[in-house]
Formats: structure tokens, sequence, C-alpha cells
């Protein structure tokens, strides 16, 4: 499998301060809005944005919840081997807010439709916005867009974007199956 690296570290840390600042200057003074992290690997992209309005950018307080739509996909009861969820963990009130869903990459847009069906259950959001770090253009199947995105990227159907963790910044990385078949 053949891995090319589309932002290191470093520049993840740009990339997320820039959609720091452009949350910031739309919610601020955040006093109707709510992040929501997409169960499971979007979570962990909310946690550092808000680590990071707390720290460069001075946001107190910002309510957080963590939400997976498992149950709301409309592949779950295609696959063969059962699907563990996350638990929810959605101890705010979104009903009236500006919700912003957080994912760490936008392919399909199936992913954020189940959330948006799944975030129904918990209120009626005033607005609900997507803000993803990897947004695969030309993949869609469905019309969802990113209101906010860090990296747009082109990627074939062979090829899929992996998010790897270390410590704040994640380091993303292309890795493409059809490389490794043609040698």
């Amino acid at each position: 499998m053949a891995t090319k690296t589309l932002l290191n570290a470093r520049e993840s840390a740009i990339t997320l301060n820039r959609l720091c600042c452009q949350l910031n200057e739309v919610h601020f003074p955040w006093n109707n809005s709510v992040i929501i992290g997409l169960q499971p690997r979007g979570t962990r992209l909310a946690e550092a944005i808000m680590q990071r309005l707390k720290q460069e950018h001075g946001v107190s307080h910002i309510p957080f919840g963590a939400l997976d739509s498992t149950f709301h996909r409309d592949d779950f009861r295609r696959r063969e081997e059962p699907i563990a969820a996350s638990p929810n963990q959605m101890e705010v009130q979104i009903e009236g807010k500006r919700v912003i869903l957080v994912d760490d990459v936008l392919y399909t847009g199936r992913s954020v439709r189940a959330a948006m069906d799944a975030l129904q259950d918990y209120g009626r959001p005033h607005r609900v916005e997507l803000c993803v770090l990897i947004d695969r253009r030309f993949s869609r199947e469905l019309p969802i867009q990113p209101d906010f995105s860090g990296r747009r990227v082109d990627a074939i159907a062979e090829e899929r974007v992996k998010l790897e963790w270390t410590e704040d910044f994640p380091t993303v990385l292309i890795e493409s199956t059809a490389h490794a078949a043609k040698r």
C-alpha cells in the first residue's frame, strides 16, 4: 500500500488554527453555539478545535457533545458483521442553538446525513453547520458540503484519507491500494 503525507503535524496545526479563526469569527461570543463531534473520529478533532479556541482565542466555555449515528446509517442493516456503536455524550441543549457538527473527513456525505438524523433526537437546532478537516471533493453521493473545511483533496476511490494523531495535531495521510496493486 502506497502512502503519501498530505499534511504533517506542523501543517495540521496551521490548518486547525485557520479553522478556529473562521469559527471564532462567525460564532463569537459563542453564547448560542454548540460543538458536536461525530463519533468516533470527529470527536478528537472537535476536542482539538475546542482546546485551540480556549488557548489561542480566549473562548472560556463552549458546550460540547459527542454523537454516534451508527443506528441512523442507511447501510446499517446491509453489513454482515454487527456494528458497535460508541456511547453518545449529549448532555448539551441544542434546541434553538447553532450546532457545529465536526468530523475528520467528508467523503460521500452519508455519515453526515445520518448524524443530522440522529441530531433530531435531541431537539431542533436553529442552524446546523459542518466543519471538517479534510473535504474529499468529487466523492459525494449526497448534496452535503462543509461550511468550514481545512483542506480540500481530490482523491480517487482507491485512495483512503487517514488521520494519525500525535499529541495535539494529526498527520494526514493518503493511502492508495491502486499503486500497490500495480507493482
